[in-house]
């Protein structure tokens, strides 16, 4: 139920007079909810009130407007405000299941190519020199021209070293896990110049708007591999043929990219590993030695 509201103390005042706002579910970092303005506007505000808020508002800010920047990209939410742990963004009108079969989809697929190719500074670059995170974890990053050296030393072990220090990837998990990463420039496909990467790519941050569009939200924005993007897409809701068809025809992926997809997949199995333990570790493991 819409409770109608006046003020909204948290909220940045230049947006004006809050006349109504609903609480939205959903969301493992922060809380959310829609609000309307007395100028009409109706908007998605998040809040994360935690002692690293403010640091993960700006960087999602940024990320967004970094992503918007792309031309010929998936459309994203306008950034309103960002003010302390409140992040303001335009609010999209979701209809439908954004992996829908249809004719968005394609459309989605060429976009999310030209996304990619609007390119990054190096591997590792995030907009605006904003802190990365990867869901709650903050895992730092240093620019580098590299991508299997990026990929092995930045993302792959120090994932690796956390799930096992709170007890989350077993000595036989881990072992294949390092495996992979000692093997990280010959495993890694030919070298790709770095692209505009969402970093958090699964089908829960794309929604399919009313037109059919394809809307990507929630991202970790960095420079990356664009093969890193589509493979989280497959590993949480599938990669439908209909996408990487458009994908391709608009930039084709290099050869043996299907073989690289659960390399490429370490990384968010080992996040999820650290953060939830459960299934993620040996999942991981089975991926580093699926890839090898």
């Amino acid at each position: 139920m819409a409770s109608r509201e006046t003020t909204h103390d948290d909220l940045p005042p230049e947006l004006g007079e809050v006349v109504e706002r609903r609480r939205l579910g959903g969301g493992d970092i922060g809380a959310s909810e829609e609000v309307r303005l007395a100028d009409g506007r109706r908007l998605f505000v998040k809040r994360y009130a935690r002692e690293d808020g403010a640091e993960m508002v700006a960087s999602e800010a940024a990320g967004l407007r970094w992503l918007a920047g792309a031309d010929g990209g998936p459309p994203v939410p306008e950034v309103v405000a960002a003010h302390g742990q409140v992040l303001a963004l335009e609010l999209v009108d979701v209809a439908g299941s954004a992996a829908s079969d249809d004719a968005g989809l394609e459309r989605f697929g060429r976009e999310l190519a030209a996304l990619h190719d609007s390119g990054a500074d190096a591997f590792g670059a995030v907009p605006g020199g904003a802190s990365p995170h990867l869901g709650s974890l903050r895992v730092p990053v240093e620019p580098t021209s590299s991508w299997p050296a990026f990929w092995a030393q930045q993302r792959v072990l120090p994932l690796a070293r956390l799930a096992t220090d709170r007890g989350r990837l077993a000595p036989r998990d881990l072992a294949a896990v390092e495996g992979a990463a000692a093997r990280a420039e010959e495993v890694m496909g030919p070298p790709e110049p770095p692209s505009r990467c969402h970093g958090d790519l699964w089908w829960g941050n794309v929604v399919r708007a009313r037109d059919g569009r394809r809307w990507l939200l929630d991202p970790s924005a960095l420079g990356g591999h664009r093969e890193a993007d589509l493979a989280l897409l497959d590993l949480f809701g599938g990669l439908p043929p209909r996408l990487v068809a458009a994908y391709e025809d608009a930039h084709p992926l290099a050869d043996g990219w299907e073989g690289r997809v659960a390399l490429h997949q370490l990384v968010p199995l080992l996040v999820h590993a650290a953060l939830f333990g459960g299934p993620y570790g040996p999942a991981a493991g089975e991926a580093a030695r699926t890839g090898l």
